[in-house]
């Protein structure tokens, strides 16, 4: 049974990829994979103007899997993952985001590859990874790009939730969604606004010349690839990288030892 759902609107022009395995619509290894090859069945469809990432049901996610955080399963996690957001950040046409309820973790860490983020009044955005004793890679080298150094800084260290208001102020949000909208028919009425009438050809370069020119892309080479195999290296093996995650697993509180 597949753990997403892909439709088209708007003549082919949007795609959206629904992540739909409700209540908390957990990006597990396999969904990550359906949703890396959704992407590239649509990447060369010269009529695609926009894709959407939502979840289905009242949150958008609540991140990666924990048990798949495990010693043993993380290196293919984690390969998976940054694959995943490796092809969010590239694609040749913007990539949205439409947030409702919880984005925690690595969902966040998807939202912040996207090219643009709408959300809810409802969303909370949060890498909790810290309280769990082990860390975000992507909000690591992605957050000083969407959030600014020092909000960035103070998820990653704390693991503090921000809201809608806090995620606009910062500038990841584009627009906070109207609580008497819907957000799907905004979204629309958003699309219609502003990249109907647009070349499909025209905005394919505007997206690349944005994405290269940032250096956002950038950071999630060699940058990414050295938080990753620290992770690997150091965290995901030690004691209380171990202990976080079993805790949370089992349902109590951890017991860290500082190592």
């Amino acid at each position: 049974m597949s753990a997403i759902a892909v439709e088209r609107e708007r003549d082919g022009a949007v795609l959206h990829i629904v992540l739909s395995a409700p209540r908390s619509n957990v990006l597990t290894m396999a969904m990550m994979g359906e949703i890396d090859a959704a992407l590239a069945a649509h990447r060369e469809q010269r009529e695609l103007k926009l894709v959407v990432l939502r979840g289905e049901g009242e949150h958008f996610s609540f991140g990666a899997s924990v048990p798949e955080h495990r010693a043993d399963t993380a290196p293919e996690m984690l390969q998976s993952f940054h694959r995943l957001v490796r092809a969010v950040a590239g694609y040749p046409v913007p990539v949205a985001s439409l947030v409702l309820g919880r984005c925690l973790g690595g969902a966040f860490e998807l939202v912040l590859a996207s090219h643009l983020v709408f959300a809810a009044r409802s969303a909370v955005f949060a890498c909790p990874e810290v309280k769990l004793g082990v860390v975000p890679p992507v909000l690591c080298v992605l957050g000083h790009h969407r959030l600014g150094g020092a909000l960035s800084e103070r998820l990653i260290l704390t693991g503090a939730e921000i809201d809608a208001a806090q995620a606009a102020a910062s500038g990841m949000v584009a627009a906070v969604i109207p609580t008497e909208r819907e957000p799907r028919e905004w979204l629309r009425e958003w699309y219609d606004h502003h990249l109907a009438s647009l070349s499909a050809y025209a905005l394919r370069e505007a997206t690349w010349a944005a994405r290269h020119g940032s250096g956002l892309l950038q950071s999630l080479g060699s940058p990414l690839d050295a938080a990753e195999a620290r992770y690997l290296a150091r965290v995901a093996p030690s004691r209380d990288g171990q202990e976080g995650i079993e805790a949370f697993i089992a349902r109590r509180p951890p017991i860290w030892t500082g190592e």
